[in-house]
């Protein structure tokens, strides 16, 4: 087997203590099926429980795994960032911890990797015991990011994905701070393809996207890639506008062609809410896209390392 590394596979890790191990036995069993070198890049987002310590254990059992150690939690999606830096295979794998996604499709991505392709994405076909709420709420994302975006992205995909050193090459040249991974991907272009599969229930432990973090997730997409939003506050102010011009030529009607006239406090009230209301949502919109532009140009680092374990040295950047 030649030294040089085909494929990277990087996986985001967050107090999944309780997965590690199924996830290092199942993973290292099907690299291994591939007869190539490759690498497992453990990227430790901050964890608190013995996720790092069981990481450690890895690379002393086997070199083929090496653990990127965040300073503190930076997230998801600047994870799989600090690892696909790191990363010097010719293909890199994209996977997280939970085994929700299989690492048996592997083996379709680099099938299709070899037939050409240069991003290879998982498409859910189906979700195994997931709340309606969080199966409808996707799709519903999905279908109006598509509408409003540059873009399209397929339905049902994830961070689940093979993608070539070029497109990888082209990611590290992206250092935005509200990250979309998948998103970026499908950016950036290249030939595309999907595989799909089911999608299991989480193996052990807990979601780490609450609706919270889901919320989050889905702004920062849409701002990332959509113009929509400002055009709405545009759109509605204009909206507003028109309709107070024709609320006043109707009070100016009923004041020089009847004898009626405007009663009480009711109407004056509800405009002076709804303009105000108007206005707020305006100015959350803007404030959104500003708060993204500050965040660029205050220009620091995505992430911090505290320290990395089987690398001999820095191979990315932060």
């Amino acid at each position: 087997m030649s030294d040089e590394i085909i494929y990277s596979v990087v996986v985001p890790v967050f107090n999944e203590e309780t997965v590690l191990s199924e996830l290092y036995l199942r993973l290292t069993q099907i690299m291994d099926q591939l007869k190539e070198n490759y690498e497992i890049i453990l990227v430790n987002d901050g964890s608190t429980d013995s996720s790092l310590e069981i990481m450690r254990k890895f690379h002393q059992e086997n070199k083929k795994i090496k653990v990127v150690d965040f300073s503190r939690n930076f997230g998801h999606q600047v994870a799989i960032t600090a690892g696909t830096d790191y990363a010097v295979g010719k293909a890199v794998i994209i996977i997280d911890a939970d085994l929700q996604d299989s690492p048996e499709v592997i083996l379709q991505f680099v099938k299709k990797w070899k037939e050409g392709y240069e991003v290879v994405y998982g498409v859910r076909e189906k979700r195994e015991k997931e709340m309606f709420f969080k199966k409808l709420t996707a799709k519903i994302f999905y279908h109006l990011f598509n509408r409003i975006s540059e873009l399209e992205i397929p339905v049902d995909t994830g961070d689940f994905r093979l993608i070539d050193k070029k497109v990888v090459n082209s990611l590290k040249g992206i250092r935005e701070k509200n990250r979309f991974v998948r998103g970026l991907t499908i950016w950036i272009g290249f030939n595309q393809t999907g595989i799909r599969y089911h999608r299991a229930e989480r193996y052990s432990g807990y979601t780490k996207y609450p609706l919270k973090k889901m919320f989050k997730f889905a702004l920062d997409a849409v701002f990332s890639f959509s113009k929509l939003p400002l055009r709405l506050a545009t759109y509605s102010g204009f909206t507003v506008a028109a309709a107070s011009c024709l609320y006043l030529l109707y009070v100016l009607f009923l004041k020089l062609f009847t004898e009626r006239t405007i009663q009480g406090w009711t109407l004056l009230v509800f405009a002076i809410l709804f303009l105000g209301s108007v206005q707020l949502i305006c100015l959350g919109i803007i404030g959104e896209y500003l708060g993204r532009i500050s965040d660029e140009i205050k220009n620091r680092p995505l992430y911090v390392v505290r320290e990395t374990i089987g690398m001999d040295k820095i191979q990315g950047d932060s």
